[in-house]
């Protein structure tokens, strides 16, 4: 009885969103269901990964890391000076827009210049930059000040900002100001007719897009458009989604709650997998602008007061899906250290956090923490946190929403009385916070760092020092005191590493296994 009322509830939801069409039976369509809905779709505002996810349908990249984490020309190859300044880059031929411009190098100048106003790596390499000009339609030069060793790395990296390719026009647009106009090069394009913010989105194959010779392999190499078209819509209920997928009306479910796995995996028509090994750490982030949370000792009480146990038990169930990790930089990485993380890993510390918390000074001050309630991966983490909170003398103001709202509230400066806040949680792919370079959590630069906006000079010189360590063993030592420094200050409170299951029909073949869901590749049978 539940199957069916099931069914009939997703099969309601396809109808609102316009998916079954006279056209849909003539043409090769994935329909899946998203870890969320798209509301935001300028990729440079906001690091929510269904805007990254978006992003890649829709643009392209200069150039983009492999399997081995190898940059790899995508749009453009390059060359490099003798002295390390001097980057070269040229376009590749046959690359144009949707709207049948060609793209050019002035276009990669103002979509770098736009994405290095926002990306902590990119910061970091505009700090360095004399100067970067498209010097004919074909030809990018990037000239540094001095040697930046992570460059191409910081240029080619998955995830947290890409630098993604617009026409000049559109990438011309304030860093401070949405984009209104969706157009880009890559291997699908945006359906505007056929959004919906929130529940459905819908891309084609761009028949003019020229795939590259090589495999694909993550994000470089041929991307192979197999299908006609991708549409993404919204189910915040998981059991429907199953039911869906199960009487075939959806094809892929992005994220999959591991307690509706069983049911999955009795059924001979769909596949269920973890498609990134590599997993997520799960995290909090406190607002450092506002009471009361620009208090250190505050801070320190919060952390002290929550267990890594409580929240990935709650968020995943089972243990062969959660890692207990106090490493900032994610475990099983090459900069991996516990330091400052013995209370997260070890069941936290209560009683200790309302001693800190009565010496903090804390007046009562309501924390505002903004609770998710459409994402089964983000659902746990506030509820777990306000209990833990609470138990500690914490005033919290738990205020549900769903992601996109959160996603587009967190970019506010605004007082947590006046439509702010002060804490939220979120989830980072291991890639993405492996580094100090590409880690946005740990920029130090107030209103120019990631959301929360913590002002840290101390942190800023700690990642300047990384990037002079001239070998493996000083770039540890470095991440070590980076790891002490971010836990001691609680520039974030990291609460776990978890793998998340995915579920496809078997009617999709080929699947690309990477850390970002793609589409090219993947081909539909029947």
């Amino acid at each position: 009885m539940r199957r069916a009322v099931g069914g009939v509830m997703a099969a309601a939801m396809l109808a609102s969103t316009g998916l079954w069409s006279p056209a849909s039976a003539e043409e090769k369509v994935i329909t899946a269901v998203m870890h969320s809905g798209l509301r935001v779709l300028d990729p440079v505002l906001t690091t929510a990964h269904i805007v990254r996810d978006h992003a890649y349908m829709i643009y392209d990249v200069l150039i983009a890391q492999d399997d081995k984490f190898a940059p790899q020309p995508q749009m453009a190859s390059w060359t490099v000076s003798d002295d390390k300044l001097v980057y070269t880059f040229t376009l590749r031929d046959g690359l144009k827009f949707h709207d049948g411009a060609p793209v050019t190098a002035a276009d990669a100048e103002s979509s770098m210049k736009r994405w290095g106003k926002k990306d902590s790596g990119g910061q970091l390499i505009f700090d360095r930059t004399e100067s970067l000009t498209a010097t004919d339609d074909k030809t990018l030069v990037w000239t540094l000040k001095e040697p930046f060793p992570p460059f191409l790395d910081t240029l080619s990296k998955q995830s947290a900002l890409p630098p993604f390719i617009m026409p000049k026009r559109i990438a011309d647009t304030s860093v401070d100001s949405a984009i209104t106009e969706y157009i880009g090069s890559g291997p699908f394009k945006f359906v505007d007719s056929e959004y919906q913010p929130g529940v459905s989105v819908t891309y084609e194959k761009f028949d003019g897009y020229v795939p590259r010779d090589e495999p694909a392999s993550w994000m470089a190499g041929g991307k192979v458009v197999k299908v006609d078209k991708v549409k993404w819509v919204s189910m915040p209920d998981a059991q429907t989604a199953v039911n869906a997928i199960m009487s075939g009306e959806i094809d892929y479910i992005e994220q999959l709650p591991i307690d509706l796995l069983p049911i999955l995996q009795s059924s001979d028509e769909v596949t269920t997998e973890v498609r990134d090994p590599l997993g997520f750490q799960t995290m909090g982030r406190m607002n450092f602008k506002y009471p009361p949370f620009d208090n250190k000792k505050v801070r320190q009480a919060a952390m002290m007061a929550m267990s890594q146990a409580d929240v990935l038990g709650t968020l995943v169930g089972n243990p062969d899906y959660f890692k207990i990790c106090g490493a900032i930089f994610g475990c099983g990485t090459p900069l991996a250290d516990p330091t400052g993380s013995e209370t997260l890993v070890n069941g936290g510390d209560v009683e200790g956090a309302k001693k800190l918390l009565a010496e903090s000074g804390y007046d009562g001050t309501p924390v505002v923490l903004m609770q998710p309630t459409d994402v089964v991966t983000l659902t746990a983490q506030p509820v777990v946190a306000a209990q833990a909170l609470r138990e500690a003398g914490f005033n919290v103001d738990m205020q549900p929403m769903d992601w996109q709202t959160l996603v587009t509230r967190r970019a506010s400066m605004a007082k947590p009385s006046e439509g702010g806040w002060n804490l939220f949680f979120t989830n980072w792919g291991v890639p993405e916070i492996s580094s100090p370079l590409v880690s946005a959590m740990l920029n130090g630069r107030g209103d120019e760092a990631w959301f929360g906006w913590p002002k840290d000079d101390e942190l800023e010189a700690l990642r300047e020092e990384f990037i002079a360590a001239a070998t493996p063993f000083e770039q540890l030592e470095v991440a070590k005191k980076i790891q002490a420094h971010t836990l001691d200050n609680v520039i974030y409170i990291p609460l776990g590493q978890y793998l998340t299951a995915q579920a496809r029909s078997n009617k999709l073949v080929d699947m690309i296994p990477s850390p970002v869901p793609v589409f090219w590749g993947i081909d539909k049978t029947e």
